[in-house]
């Protein structure tokens, strides 16, 4: 028993000194409520300033949101419109070039016909076409006897055995010209490759 009287002593003084401390507490804690009580109309009017700063700051950024998504939206639509007329202008230039191709063969004839009136009649005719595609974005892609074959940029047809050693694995013949629309190709360049 002796052993409990003298922890009783040392855990009473610990249970003495944690009371102290927590009537201390509430103590402090009661001092606050009355003051916050006597000055509770000051402390509404922060409360609410403190609010009212809060709903807007809210607001604001609810707003920068709204127009950040606003203006994607604008960007992306913008970018889809231009796509659509690339896209809707392709069609119509992709229409155009057998009309292009045939003016090519015309005009081979009529070289070849030797009338220079006739001859320069089509050029005119050729040449303001040509130019209006020009101006639709239409690129030419130049492809000759001699280039390197490329599968990506090229369509080999055919393969014959090449009439000199420098054009193996080359282009021999092109039997169709190959056509751009701005950075991408419309139609590829038929050729003839040597092996």
């Amino acid at each position: 028993m002796s052993n409990k009287d003298t922890n009783n002593p040392e855990e009473e003084s610990l249970k003495d000194k944690v009371e102290d401390i927590l009537d201390e507490a509430i103590e402090e804690a009661d001092n606050k409520d009355s003051e916050e009580k006597s000055s509770d109309s000051e402390e509404d009017g922060v409360s609410e300033k403190d609010q009212l700063k809060a709903a807007l700051e809210k607001e604001k950024d609810k707003f920068l949101r709204l127009f950040a998504e606003f203006e994607n939206y604008k960007r992306r639509t913008s970018k889809e419109r231009v796509e659509m007329f690339k896209t809707a202008n392709q069609d119509v230039v992709s229409a155009m070039l057998p009309v292009l191709d045939d003016f090519d063969r015309a005009l081979n004839e009529i070289r070849k016909a030797k009338d220079k009136e006739l001859l320069k009649g089509v050029e005119l005719i050729y040449n303001k076409f040509k130019e209006t595609l020009r101006a639709k974005g239409l690129e030419q892609m130049e492809v000759k006897e001699g280039d390197s074959f490329d599968a990506d940029i090229h369509e080999a047809i055919t393969q014959i055995p090449a009439p000199s050693d420098k054009l193996k694995g080359k282009i021999v013949d092109v039997v169709e010209k190959g056509y751009k629309l701005g950075d991408r190709i419309i139609r590829f360049p038929k050729v003839v490759t040597g092996k």
